[in-house]
């Protein structure tokens, strides 16, 4: 609790000032059938006072200009308080998710990120917004109606003692039943949320595999599965409704039938206007144990929802530097060394995807890392940025532990292309500037070039500034790796790190590459993941690796004397060369 309570302060005086002007438009919802009540009493009388009609129908003038105001204030500043909350949940909401590591956000999914961002917290908004309209409203209504009730006919007031606590038992298990309907209905949420996200983001594989129809078929279960359990908690809301018009309408009818009776004199005497004061008073009570329920009602969503919000804002990020030792220190030189590395994705298995890793990489050197598929290359190279973090062992940068720098110095020492080529919407330019976001427009240039970018970009009709897509999907495969490459240059890392960046472009392209890579970042270590020898041929230093271990280490030469798995990949890949030759 007192984390949300944490959010009001700052907007602390729209909080305030919503539900006191709704108390002005209730008290004015009291007095207004008081008014009616007594011209209705002057009428029936026989001896009709034109003056104090006219003055009680003044007083009802005012008194509904009172509750315009009212009512509009507490509804402007009632939204101007939610709105601002939620607002302030999302960007906290959203700094969080910025500083979750790569483990944090598998344990969530992406789609249930977008939903609890989203959605969750559009459903506390409209709580607020709810709480503030009500809060004071509703009760103020009921205390006093009941008083005004009690005050006019204490003989009829009996009714309320019996219909009132029997609606609030009502409203409490409908509450109960609604709460745990809501959470499976936002989960559910999540789960269509991840599938049409996959779905829209792979599109063109699921058309050049022409799978549209799986892919609708396994929508329409999401969405299937989320209607159902939609269902299941928005009847409950359906059905509160009318369960409460029928309550309200058996109350008016009991109040009517004894009103009338002591109206007609047969057990007591009571005047027209007193019975319709009565009616109304009636209404507003139940009225407001209406407006209380569906504000509980709406209270169960949004707690399940501030739930699954506290679920983000309270996981713990693995990876952080709060106990960093050397958190003013920068990357100067590129010494990287791992000692006895171990590392697992799943903590409680036995089976490590790194097992003892040892491995010095000298500054400025090139690295080749050659091997199977998925024996732990793009892992190894992860642990330098502290994408993830090892299990056991070290991984030093410049001799300091990677974890003892803070991660922004860290990171903006290291120049990574993953295997995954992200581009964003927005400009080339854009884009490039990730890189440097205060490079000129000369130094942009050079970085397109170094990455054999340039000329293509320039084919385009608006050049540097054309738009991107998302993803980069106007561009090729080829030019969004060259272009991902030119961003990480223009950041010149003095570690820089290429996860088989270049397997969509052609040969000779990336002979130019890495030929600008000796010149213009010959103060850099060079790390290149590849599943092509020919890429890490010419390479100071060749890192050979087989299930997660190192088998093999030196230059090309020495490897093809010393390694059996080096020169079998050597073998297969030029036969197969010679074969397309």
């Amino acid at each position: 609790m007192k984390r949300w309570l944490s959010y009001v302060k700052p907007y602390k005086l729209y909080f305030i000032l919503g539900p006191l002007l709704m108390i002005v438009e209730v008290i004015g919802e009291v007095l207004m059938p008081m008014f009616l009540g007594l011209i209705l009493n002057e009428a029936s009388a026989g001896t009709l006072n034109t003056q104090k009609c006219i003055l009680f129908i003044v007083y009802m003038i005012l008194t509904a200009i009172m509750m315009m105001v009212g009512g509009v204030g507490g509804a402007y500043f009632g939204t101007k308080a939610s709105v601002n909350y939620a607002a302030d949940v999302r960007r906290d909401v959203y700094k969080k998710v910025q500083k979750f590591s790569f483990a944090n956000i598998d344990k969530f999914s992406t789609g249930s990120l977008v939903t609890r961002l989203t959605n969750d917290i559009t459903q506390i908004q409209n709580f607020i917004m709810t709480l503030l309209r009500m809060c004071m409203r509703s009760p103020g209504m009921f205390i006093g109606a009941l008083i005004m009730a009690i005050n006019l006919r204490p003989q009829l007031s009996w009714i309320f003692a019996v219909s009132v606590p029997i609606l609030a038992v009502v409203i409490a298990l409908i509450i109960k039943t609604a709460f745990p309907r809501f959470g499976i209905m936002q989960n559910k949420m999540d789960k269509l949320n991840s599938t049409v996200q996959e779905s829209v983001t792979n599109v063109r594989v699921v058309k050049s595999f022409v799978r549209e129809d799986y892919e609708v078929k396994k929508f329409t279960a999401a969405n299937s599965d989320l209607k159902n359990s939609g269902i299941s908690a928005i009847k409950v809301m359906i059905l509160t409704g009318p369960f409460m018009t029928l309550f309200m309408n058996i109350t008016i009818a009991a109040i009517i039938w004894f009103g009338a009776h002591q109206v007609m004199g047969i057990t007591d005497t009571m005047a027209p206007g007193d019975l319709s004061q009565f009616i109304t008073y009636a209404n507003q009570i139940l009225h407001s144990l209406m407006m209380l329920s569906m504000m509980f009602m709406m209270s169960s969503r949004a707690m399940a929802s501030a739930k699954r919000i506290s679920e983000i804002l309270d996981e713990k990020v693995d990876i952080s530097d709060e106990n960093a030792t050397f958190k003013e220190k920068t990357v100067t030189h590129g010494n990287i060394e791992f000692k006895d590395v171990t590392f697992r994705y799943y903590k409680n298995s036995d089976d490590s995807v790194l097992e003892k890793i040892n491995l010095t990489i000298p500054a400025g050197k090139t690295v080749g890392i050659i091997g199977s598929t998925g024996c732990g290359k793009t892992t190894l190279v992860s642990l330098i940025p502290r994408l993830y973090d090892t299990d056991s062992g070290e991984v030093l940068v410049d001799g300091v532990n990677v974890k003892d720098y803070s991660l922004k110095n860290l990171r903006e020492g290291v120049g990574m292309v993953l295997q995954n080529n992200v581009l964003f919407s927005g400009t080339i330019q854009d884009n490039l500037r990730w890189g440097d976001e205060n490079a000129t427009m000369e130094e942009i240039i050079s970085a397109a070039d170094s990455a054999q970018a340039d000329s293509f970009i320039k084919s385009f009709k608006d050049g540097y500034d054309t738009e991107l897509e998302q993803g980069g999907v106007n561009v090729s495969g080829g030019q969004k790796q060259r272009l991902c490459i030119a961003r990480a240059l223009l950041k010149k890392p003095k570690i820089l790190i290429l996860d088989d960046s270049t397997s969509a472009v052609d040969t000779a392209t990336e002979a130019k590459i890495r030929k600008e890579f000796k010149t213009g970042l010959k103060d850099s270590t060079k790390i290149i993941i590849a599943q092509r020898i020919m890429s890490v041929m010419e390479a100071d230093m060749i890192v050979v690796m087989n299930d997660g271990e190192i088998t093999g280490i030196g230059t090309h030469d020495e490897l093809m004397q010393t390694n059996t798995e080096y020169r079998e990949i050597y073998a297969s890949q030029m036969e197969s060369n010679q074969k397309e030759a």
